[in-house]
């Protein structure tokens, strides 16, 4: 089952964020768009997401808020946040944005291209670490049957050196079931 990435975007105005869409759209991931710091919060409760686009200047709770509390959280502090701000180049306020965890801070006007190759880093990452689960899981899973199959036949070797004729017909049905992977 391949999960699409998605991409949270986040900004207090509905135009910036058919703007951002519009930018990100021919990518492969799925954007999800949200007005507010409390509504990506509660997004984030129930998606997985490749990268933040995150709003820096919002009402109530602002995108440095935000991104401390999406930090915080053991399930999201590794989802990489990009600040997106139309404040004027204030390194102050970059300074903050990387202070609470942004991986980069962009001022509009921004080249779209340039946010895209971005996004398309944090995805391409953000696939390769999917794989790298799955095949890590699979390795588990070799490494536990491996470990179950030595089991089997070391103590069906014990059993063959047995004078009991019982024990070795229980070790040659052990054999019998490892070789087809019936161990438990």
């Amino acid at each position: 089952m391949t999960q699409i990435a998605k991409a949270l975007l986040v900004d207090d105005r509905r135009q910036n964020l058919t703007a951002l869409e519009a930018i990100l759209q021919g990518l492969p991931v799925q954007s999800v768009a949200v007005e507010s710091g409390e509504a990506a919060l509660k997004q984030l409760l129930v998606d997985d997401f490749a990268v933040i686009l995150l709003d820096a200047q919002m009402p109530d709770m602002d995108g440095f808020e935000t991104a401390s509390h999406i930090k915080r959280r053991e399930r999201t502090r590794h989802v990489p946040i990009i600040f997106l701000t139309a404040a004027d180049r204030d390194a102050q306020l970059a300074l903050r944005g990387y202070q609470v965890g942004a991986v980069d801070y962009l001022t509009k006007p921004f080249d779209p291209w340039v946010l895209r190759a971005k996004v398309s880093v944090f995805v391409e990452l953000w696939v390769k670490t999917r794989q790298l689960a799955t095949q890590s899981d699979l390795v588990r899973e070799r490494d536990n049957q491996w470990r179950r199959l030595t089991d089997a036949v070391d103590e069906a070797t014990t059993l063959l050196r047995s004078d009991d004729s019982e024990a070795r017909d229980r070790a040659v049905r052990m054999l019998e079931q490892a070789r087809w992977g019936n161990t438990a």
